[in-house]
């Protein structure tokens, strides 16, 4: 139980970085843990990107979920020494800018903030895969519910934006509102997990030795098919940062958001890999060409029966709303970071806090409004889905590079020793003498998988053919991306009346 002397001192904490409290302190450990475990979401994004995986694959595409998960680990080991030593909203923002300088830190905390808007696009799409086989009627546009159709990618735009506006409006109204909704959504998708692995498994038709084949996919090699169905296990284990991403609303954020950022990445991490290879034993069949093409949903209502199986997709539901509810939740907290230290456009305005609700109303509406704007893109083509889904994963994988390197430098040059106590007394978090291993290899895996994941495969972003923009979709939106901010902090300089805001002085304090 929190008491009054705890949010103070974890208020004074904050203080000492340069802010006032304004966010209101009221999530605890379960919160926090949803927080991350909830931006993950394996139910929204195993269903959303199994089929994809399998068709570039086969079978053999399992094994890249233990790799990308020991990579993500890696990486989520330096973010929690990251937020016991800075437990600040606008995580990665404030990382970058504290172990680097104002202007690469920015640049991280912008390309993240872009990444988090396209991936609640991303999210909000997912509906696409789920509602449609739950009821005919939710296909509002057209006949083909397939999300690779003209029909269904249109669908699935009209359904992201009801839900879009749905979730704008909690992300709204109070704190502890937000919270409820979030850990009922978490709960409810992890008993929902369990219960689909269990029942997956117990209607296997054959053996886990089938994950060693690959049939049904890897048409350019074994290794090419196993680069490009890692991107399933890239998209669904990103964000676990959220934790970090919350710290101002946490009560005891050094000791709490360290812990909850291992701790939903490795339940996630457990629950999707069962998952996938759940799917893999119990479908009818991996050559009749469905596994490829209606993925994990396909799987449950033919191998469990209808009733069952839409019972299950019905909780995958819940899955997708809480996940773009939880996304939306951390990209509105980034914007509202780096509008309070003056460095977005309109930033006074995003950086308001309802005294009352204790949310940052503005950031949220306007998050709500350009995935929303995103989802148009769906209506171009169906391709859209796919380009719309990577490009979001190479620019959150950046933005985690744009930390892990700086921090890197810090630790050879020994700038950074994350060493004092947390608000229990207890020593915070620390990879100690492991820290510049574990951080080298984060990096180099960080790096690897951006690499991999834009780089422009033809037959990846472009199967159709003739639509060179989508093959180098993410190349271009990366590009724009960098650009219109170097416009922006090129403006911005320009300006008489406008300057970088002095950083804090307080870099590695920790004990609290």
């Amino acid at each position: 139980m929190t008491t009054t002397d705890d949010r103070t001192l974890d208020d004074h904490c904050l203080e000492a970085f340069g802010y006032h409290q304004e966010l209101h302190r009221s999530l605890g450990r379960y919160a926090s843990f949803a927080a991350g475990f909830s931006f993950i979401s394996v139910l929204t994004t195993v269903f959303q990107f199994f089929a994809f995986g399998y068709a570039s694959g086969g079978p053999v595409f399992f094994w890249t979920w233990p790799a990308v998960l020991v990579g993500q680990l890696l990486v989520a080991a330096c973010f929690a020494e990251l937020a016991a030593h800075y437990p600040i909203s606008g995580a990665v923002y404030q990382w970058s800018t504290r172990l680097s300088n104002p202007s690469f830190g920015w640049f991280a905390g912008w390309i993240m903030v872009i990444g988090q808007v396209v991936v609640v696009s991303a999210a909000a799409l997912a509906l696409q895969m789920v509602l449609p086989a739950i009821w005919p009627g939710f296909q509002l546009v057209g006949s083909d519910p397939a999300p690779t159709s003209a029909d269904g990618a249109a669908n699935a735009a009209v359904l992201g934006v009801i839900l879009l506006s749905l979730t704008t409006v909690v992300n709204i109204v109070d704190n502890r509102v937000m919270s409820v909704v979030n850990r009922i959504g978490v709960t409810a998708e992890i008993l929902g997990a369990v219960l689909i692995v269990v029942l997956l498994l117990t209607h296997a038709k054959r053996s886990p030795s089938i994950t060693f084949h690959t049939a049904g996919g890897a048409a350019n090699g074994l290794f090419g098919a196993l680069l490009v169905g890692s991107f399933t296990a890239a998209y669904v284990m990103i964000g676990f940062d959220s934790a970090g991403e919350m710290s101002e609303e946490t009560v005891s954020p050094r000791r709490t958001a360290p812990r909850t950022i291992l701790a939903a990445l490795s339940a996630a991490g457990l629950l999707g890999g069962l998952v996938v290879l759940g799917g893999l034993l119990a479908a009818p069949s991996l050559t009749d060409g469905h596994l490829g093409v209606d993925g994990l949903g396909y799987v449950l209502t033919s191998s469990l029966g209808d009733g069952v199986g839409k019972v299950l997709l019905a909780d995958v539901v819940v899955a997708i709303a809480v996940a773009t509810l939880a996304i939306q939740t951390a990209a509105s907290r980034m914007l509202f970071s780096m509008a309070r230290d003056g460095q977005l456009p309109f930033a006074e305005r995003l950086a308001k806090v309802n005294p009352r609700t204790g949310m940052p109303s503005a950031p949220a509406t306007a998050v709500g409004v350009l995935s929303a704007a995103l989802l148009l893109l769906n209506f171009a083509s169906p391709d859209a889905f796919l380009a719309i889904g990577t490009t979001c994963i190479v620019l959150l994988y950046l933005a985690y590079a744009m930390v892990t390197g700086p921090l890197l430098v810090r630790r050879m040059r020994g700038g950074f020793a994350p060493l004092g106590t947390d608000e229990t007394g207890a020593p915070v978090f620390s990879l100690g003498r492991w820290g510049v291993p574990v951080n080298a290899l984060a990096l180099l895996y960080g790096l690897f998988m951006a690499v991999n994941l834009a780089w422009p495969r033809a037959a990846v972003y472009d199967p159709a053919g003739g639509h060179w923009y989508f093959q180098w979709f993410t190349v271009l939106f990366l590009g724009v991306t960098v650009t219109a901010g170097a416009g922006y902090r090129l403006y911005r300089r320009r300006q008489s009346t406008t300057r970088d805001v002095p950083r804090p002085t307080v870099h590695d304090t920790v004990s609290p």
